[in-house]
């Protein structure tokens, strides 16, 4: 008997997963949409969205793979409006998920507020990382079949002092990212444990 109610128990759960997790992968589709410039470190075509922030929350409530697999299906939805062959969408989800799959595995081993508060740190400075790494190798790349490297580098209007594509990487595209990372982690903390409770059906 006791075995047929932890069964129970395990299946809603699941499908409560399932739920919310489709749910925060609209949420962060949409979010995607709502793009904000940040003119001091980025050119005009860089531009700031908060979708990450719903795949934080399942990595937060549900842990560290769920919030990978919310960043997985946003990409995928926005490959129906790709501009970039799919290879944004590549950079994006790698980017994302090495912020929330980090913030989420520190979260998930000691669920404390000075806990959270240091996973979004740690996972803003791997999401910059992982933003170098992306854009060094795989978007500038890209880009550059477009417009010529010099072209790019001279829409750092704010940033005179940026030479080379690894200058934009370091000064532009990591504070960038980690900017972004920190932002998110701070709408999370702010929201979170309200959010908590109605995630996992204990209201």
């Amino acid at each position: 008997m006791t075995t047929d109610i932890k069964s129970a128990k395990s299946a809603r759960f699941s499908t409560r997963t399932m739920t919310m997790t489709a749910i925060l992968s609209v949420i962060a589709f949409v979010l995607a949409f709502l793009e904000i410039p940040v003119p001091v470190i980025a050119p005009s075509f860089v531009k700031l969205d908060l979708s990450d922030f719903p795949a934080l929350i399942g990595a937060f409530a549900f842990g560290p793979m769920v919030g990978v697999v919310i960043e997985l299906i946003k990409n995928g939805l926005q490959l129906f409006s790709s501009s970039t062959g799919g290879v944004g969408e590549l950079a994006n989800f790698f980017i994302g998920s090495s912020f929330v799959f980090t913030a989420g595995l520190i979260y998930k081993l000691n669920k404390t507020k000075k806990t959270a508060w240091l996973s979004c740190i740690a996972g803003s400075l791997v999401m910059a990382l992982a933003g170098v790494f992306m854009n060094y190798f795989v978007l500038v790349p890209l880009f550059e079949k477009f417009m010529p490297i010099d072209a790019i580098l001279a829409s750092f209007k704010y940033m005179p002092f940026i030479k080379t594509k690894f200058d934009m990487c370091l000064y532009s595209i990591a504070p960038f990212n980690f900017l972004k990372g920190m932002l998110i982690g701070v709408f999370t903390m702010l929201i979170y444990k309200k959010l908590a409770p109605i995630l996992k059906g204990r209201n």
